[in-house]
């Protein structure tokens, strides 16, 4: 592992957004301290960090601190050149980065959306949300990783998938992933998961459904 050079990560164990910055330094070599924030009690220092979202996670490196996941990645990329993650085409790079946004924006959170809510428009969210699912199928045909033969920032930021989306599925009794339609999104799934770095830092399962059944019970309360 290189040196932390004061590297440190604010995160909560069960964020799918800080977790993709863990797979990325670790993925670089990179030493760090981490931090475990209560996201039910956030501390005065994740509060000084980040005081505009209030969010995990926070990346700090010496005397600067930087929020927003998908920013993190990209700083983190520029800043140790080791195990690039973003392609070095500057078109690759801008088709990536369109793809981790609408993958936040659009299929994270209609796959959350699909879940804690029932009733009016419920299927028309999550038919909306199937249909970026097969979109993405088509960035996978004929590749092991989104990064071509290693994983990389796409890889990353579509990370949740992999072991998130099941948990979601399963509690709410939906399929977002569809295997017959998304072949090759369910081969990249166990590419993914087999990956020994990726292998050894996944977050654990029963913590993650009971994280899940809280937020559901705090929305509907």
């Amino acid at each position: 592992m290189m040196g932390n050079q004061d590297v440190k990560l604010l995160n909560f164990l069960l964020s799918p957004v800080g977790r993709r910055v863990e797979w990325a330094l670790k993925l670089k070599g990179i030493d760090y301290e981490y931090l475990e924030e209560d996201i039910f009690n956030k501390s005065s220092l994740l509060l000084e960090l980040n005081p505009v979202h209030k969010k995990v996670p926070v990346f700090v490196h010496g005397h600067k601190s930087i929020a927003e996941s998908l920013i993190i990645l990209e700083y983190i990329d520029e800043t140790w050149k080791q195990y690039p993650l973003l392609p070095h085409h500057p078109y690759q790079r801008a088709h990536a980065r369109f793809w981790a946004k609408l993958s936040d924006e659009k299929l994270a959170m209609g796959a959350w959306i699909a879940l804690i809510k029932k009733g009016d428009g419920w299927e028309k969210v999550l038919k909306e949300t199937r249909e970026v699912m097969e979109k993405l199928e088509e960035e996978i045909k004929g590749k092991k990783f989104f990064g071509g033969d290693n994983i990389g920032y796409l890889d990353l930021a579509l990370g949740w998938i992999t072991c998130w989306l099941p948990v979601w599925e399963e509690i709410g009794s939906l399929q977002v992933l569809d295997p017959l339609k998304c072949p090759n999104i369910s081969s990249w799934k166990t590419n993914f998961l087999s990956h020994p770095m990726i292998k050894d830092n996944l977050p654990p399962r029963d913590e993650m459904i009971a994280y899940c059944h809280r937020r559901i019970q705090e929305y509907h309360g």
